[in-house]
């Protein structure tokens, strides 16, 4: 084995060695995949309730193949539970807009 004295040449010897290192392929075979619900084509740029829906699936998702370490999952939690709270509060505030169009309606 040759002996590297140039630094860029034994990171990159590093970085080749971790990226071999790092195979998930079994645990991606292991796990179904939920079909993310599609999203909406938006009329301008900003985000909507089905990319919000679509956030707290990718959470679920990356959560359940183990991509967050242990310490890392209260702030994912918290804002996973966030953005769910938010959707349950916007579904509730449609619910009474959408009795009143049907009554106005008849």
């Amino acid at each position: 084995m040759a002996d590297t004295t140039d630094p860029d040449e034994a990171m990159d010897a590093v970085d080749t060695a971790a990226e071999e290192a790092i195979d998930t392929s079994d645990m991606d075979a292991q796990q179904p995949t939920p079909p993310v619900p599609p999203a909406a084509e938006p009329d301008e740029q900003g985000l909507n309730l089905s990319d919000i829906r679509a956030c707290v699936t990718i959470i679920d998702i990356v959560t359940k193949r183990g991509a967050f370490e242990g310490a890392e999952m209260a702030d994912v939690g918290s804002v996973r539970n966030r953005l769910d709270n938010f959707l349950k509060a916007a579904a509730e505030a449609q619910a009474p807009a959408e009795g009143e169009a049907e009554t106005t309606a008849a």
